[in-house]
């Protein structure tokens, strides 16, 4: 691995009252790359996404024991301001949900709560942020319309545009496109590889052509356990696991 390592987790278990949902999960994440996480349903993908920028904190009776480190800082110590590290790491949901706001008020929420209120401020953090997340040219002329009007696929970039106006490093994506029509789904991943210049990217998809895609380094979760990790490349041609070659080949899941 030969880009410096962004995410590192050792040693991570998760569990949702008495039930355990990962096991011993230890992986490093590099900077600026495309990490796929795949697996069947329940597998533990999506909770693990969550780990990373502490949304699960807000489910009542979930714990964890381990680590996870962006940075080389602990996001789990007891010193970590947790506004500030979903600051670091932004996130966009498998199903768009725009607020039932204009274009321009989505995008520029978040800089509004962090403190940003000088409207050129936010009207050059709105474009920039639309034309990173390939938007605005689209939607430039109807930023005072609502958002609900735009279609499926739009919506979903409005959605990353929202996360990105906050100057994330991170960027977590749980099915970006599953919800979506093949032309938006394929808008979607030459965003997804135009971004990973600016940001570290982990997505979690069902799509194992989507995986190989899009991803440089693909981890295969299978009941709350990472199986294998590694460059997405040898995972889909060369994989150490025969669970790993089943479940690619369509073997079970």
């Amino acid at each position: 691995m030969l880009q410096p390592v962004k995410i590192k987790v050792e040693g991570l278990n998760f569990f949702y009252g008495t039930a355990q949902a990962l096991h011993d999960i230890s992986l490093e994440v590099p900077e600026h790359a495309v990490t796929a996480l795949i697996g069947p349903s329940g597998c533990g993908k999506s909770t693990f996404l969550r780990t990373i920028n502490r949304m699960n904190d807000i489910i009542e009776s979930t714990r964890l024991s381990g680590s996870i480190k962006i940075d080389n800082r602990d996001i789990y110590d007891t010193t970590m301001d947790v506004v500030s590290l979903r600051k670091t790491v932004g996130m966009v949901f498998q199903k768009s949900n725009p607020f039932p706001k204009s274009i321009f008020d989505n995008v520029a929420f978040g800089p509004r709560i962090h403190g940003i209120k000088n409207h050129d401020e936010l009207r050059e953090l709105v474009e920039k942020s639309l034309t990173r997340a390939g938007l605005w040219d689209e939607v430039k002329d109807r930023l005072l319309s609502s958002a609900l009007g735009l279609s499926g696929g739009q919506q979903q970039r409005l959605c990353i545009a929202r996360a990105l106006a906050i100057d994330p490093q991170i960027l977590l994506m749980d099915e970006p496109a599953s919800a979506l029509d093949p032309r938006s789904t394929a808008r979607i991943e030459d965003l997804i590889e135009e971004l990973q210049v600016q940001y570290t990217i982990v997505i979690v998809t069902h799509n194992m052509q989507q995986a190989s895609r899009v991803s440089d380094f693909t981890a295969f979760f299978y009941e709350g356990r990472l199986i294998e990790y590694g460059s997405t490349d040898k995972i889909f041609t060369r994989p150490d696991q025969k669970q790993t070659e089943d479940y690619i080949t369509g073997r079970f899941g």
